[in-house]
């Protein structure tokens, strides 16, 4: 039960303040009068100035509410290096039971997770909420368990008691850390590309080594060890084996008493892509269909085409004399003997054996595509001839015989079952769309895949794979109708594109592929295959661990499946011939850029209130009760200020100066007033 003195005034304060001047003015003229009854007259006008200020007797029932200490709990990933967690849990244990056992104190726990995705500590945000939930008059302290690793430290945060950080770890910690400090998302094949890479050894780390190991692997591939200095910047190039994605791992291997080797490890995805993809195309003589090839190869920005028309065959005698002759003569030796290796991709457009080419020259051509080059024919009745390039040592490359027959009439081209699975021919328009063709050439005994039909279901596109090259056939040369739109026209670019990149070995047109991508750490896996069905996929976790992924047929020869990858890190991919790797989240998280315990994150919060910072293998510090805006911290011991809040149950008040007083007092004193005065 508490009592006070409280003022409710009748009347405005500022009117209450001029009827005071007035009555001070009244009071003061009666002394300047020389009026001996003025004390009366200014009692009576206190008791007036009273009444109008309405004062009561005020009794409140209260009922004293406990104070509430927050104890908050990181339990993120960094805590569970070394013994943390044996820190956390024991002295967590220790000071519930301390807090407990102080008089009107209750305990409010609380845990700090890792934050979503990669965001780190996110310990201000936990606080944020927890004192959200309480009223702040009560709140006495907070004292929070952690290795001062917090990564939302500049979180406005106005905390209404001193905060504490008992520290975790030991000052004998030490770790090695890998960072990838400059890593472009693209490179040309086969140019070299500098990575900027550090090695740091952070805290109590041993003397004397100034070197470390450093395994490099592509694509989950044997890896390269080499010895590398710490604690500078190393400027390392990579050259990309292959276009598409290329998985580089960088790893440290574990040293003897570091915390982890969570950070010795870095995980860099980048796109290889070609420079420039060099074509060069040779037209046996000028006919409709040869501005087609030209247009479709020009149209790309990315190809140098070097394109040559055999306009005047060494056997035609017109009489012209040479020298008067525009034309210039075949670089035939430079192109098919020095420079060769240069090209990605030789198109021959109804090229017929003339004598311009030698066997030799032709024979290096199908050299250059067992070893890697790509050679696409476009036939046309000269590919029935005698002089076909069939009948010429490049014929063992081919993949299809000619029969020596062409056939003259209209026919629909139409894409085979297993076309529909490859990636040249798949999703193309409707048949019934197209405009028909008006010449094939008849070949047999095709190889590879056909995945385009013509009259009778003869092959009309046949693709294989020679070695380690790739060559195609089309046994017709009217593709261009398509372009002219004869009857309609037809997809003839974007057929002529992708055949034309499935050659040049664009990874995306690969007709057997398995390719994964990540959000996050869930990862979709693509499986693209010329047959009706795939095995499961093996999924191989960073642990080791393993586990058989089901997929489902989606499009045509389009084969998928959803993981959700239990922690980031590499995983490798396997079905079949195929593999793949993929890294889900950053191989270093977050939690272990930094892994030594410091407070230096925390200070400022801490030191705002002047609470206190505690090593835990020091030694775990009592509570104690201090004042507001003292030192809360001291040798051994951390305070809590304990705030006195308490709940009103019941109030009453009573009037000290009732209107009936009020009234007697002041016509009395006033009455007095004026006899006294009349006595004089």
């Amino acid at each position: 039960m508490t009592a006070t003195i409280v003022y409710d005034p009748l009347i405005p304060l500022s009117l209450l303040i001029v009827v005071t001047i007035i009555a001070l003015m009244g009071v003061i003229i009666a002394i300047l009068r020389g009026l001996n009854g003025w004390p009366l007259r200014a009692l009576a006008a206190l008791v007036v100035l009273g009444a109008l200020a309405n004062p009561s007797y005020q009794q409140e029932d209260r009922a004293p509410l406990s104070d509430i200490v927050l104890l908050v709990e990181d339990e993120s990933a960094s805590q569970r290096l070394s013994d943390r967690p044996q820190q956390t849990s024991d002295a967590a244990t220790a000071l519930a039971a301390q807090i407990t056992a102080r008089p009107n104190t209750e305990i409010r726990r609380i845990t700090v997770p890792d934050g979503a995705g990669d965001a780190g500590t996110e310990m201000m945000a936990a606080i944020t909420d927890a004192l959200a939930e309480e009223p702040r008059a009560r709140i006495a302290g907070i004292l929070a368990i952690s290795d001062g690793r917090v990564h939302d430290a500049d979180l406005p945060l106005d905390l209404p008691a001193p905060m504490h950080l008992l520290m975790t770890g030991k000052q004998a910690d030490w770790d090695r850390r890998l960072t990838v400090r400059n890593a472009p998302a693209f490179a040309i094949i086969g140019e070299p590309v500098t990575l900027t890479l550090r090695i740091d050894d952070l805290g109590a780390a041993p003397a004397g080594e100034t070197l470390a190991p450093l395994d490099i692997s592509i694509d989950g591939e044997e890896p390269l060890t080499f010895r590398v200095p710490i604690g500078q910047d190393l400027e390392l190039p990579i050259t990309l084996p292959h276009g598409g994605r290329n998985v580089i791992r960088f790893s440290l291997p574990q040293a003897e008493g570091e915390l982890t080797d969570r950070n010795n490890s870095a995980l860099i995805q980048m796109n290889g892509v070609r420079d420039r993809l060099r074509v060069l195309l040779v037209s046996g003589e000028p006919h409709p269909g040869g501005r087609t090839w030209r247009n479709l190869l020009k149209s790309d920005s990315s190809v140098d085409l070097v394109h040559f028309t055999i306009l005047r065959p060494p056997e035609k005698q017109d009489g012209v004399p040479v020298n008067e002759l525009s034309l210039i003569a075949f670089p035939t030796r430079e192109l098919f003997m020095e420079k060769i290796d240069d090209f990605d991709l030789i198109i021959f457009d109804r090229y017929q054996r003339r004598g311009i080419l030698p066997s030799l020259y032709l024979e290096n051509v199908a050299n250059y595509v067992r070893q890697g080059g790509a050679v696409l024919v476009a036939a046309g009745p000269d590919f029935a001839t005698a002089d076909s390039l069939y009948r010429s040592p490049l014929g063992l490359v081919i993949p299809a015989t000619p029969t020596a027959r062409v056939i003259e009439e209209p026919f629909l081209p139409k894409v085979t079952d297993l076309g529909q699975r490859h990636p040249v021919t798949t999703d193309l328009p409707s048949n019934g769309d197209w405009g028909r063709w008006l010449r094939q050439v008849d070949v047999a005994d095709p190889q590879g895949n056909v995945v385009m039909q013509g009259v009778d279901d003869r092959p009309l596109l046949v693709l294989n794979r020679v070695g380690e090259g790739r060559v195609a056939l089309l046994a017709s040369d009217h593709a261009w109708l398509w372009s002219r739109g004869y009857e309609g026209g037809g997809p003839q670019l974007e057929l002529l594109r992708r055949l034309a990149h499935w050659m040049m070995k664009e990874p995306e047109l690969e007709e057997e592929a398995l390719t994964a991508n990540a959000d996050g750490q869930t990862m979709r896996i693509t499986r693209r295959t010329l047959g009706e069905g795939v095995p499961p996929v093996t999924v191989t976790a960073p642990d080791g661990s393993t586990l058989d992924i089901e997929l489902t047929e989606g499009a045509a020869g389009l084969f998928e499946g959803v993981y959700q990858g239990p922690e980031i890190g590499l995983y490798r991919l396997a079905n079949g011939d195929q593999n793949a790797v993929i890294g889900l989240g950053p191989a270093a998280p977050r939690e272990f850029v930094e892994t030594i315990a410091d407070a230096a994150t925390l200070d400022p919060i801490v030191s705002a209130l002047r609470g206190g910072v505690v090593r835990l293998e020091d030694g775990l510090p009592r509570l104690r009760d201090v004042r507001i805006g003292r030192p809360a911290a001291g040798r051994g011991w951390l305070g809590i200020t304990p705030r006195g809040a308490y709940e009103t149950r019941d109030i009453r008040q009573t009037a000290i100066l009732p209107g009936w007083l009020v009234l007697l007092l002041s016509a009395a004193l006033i009455t007095a007033a004026w006899l006294r005065e009349g006595r004089r």
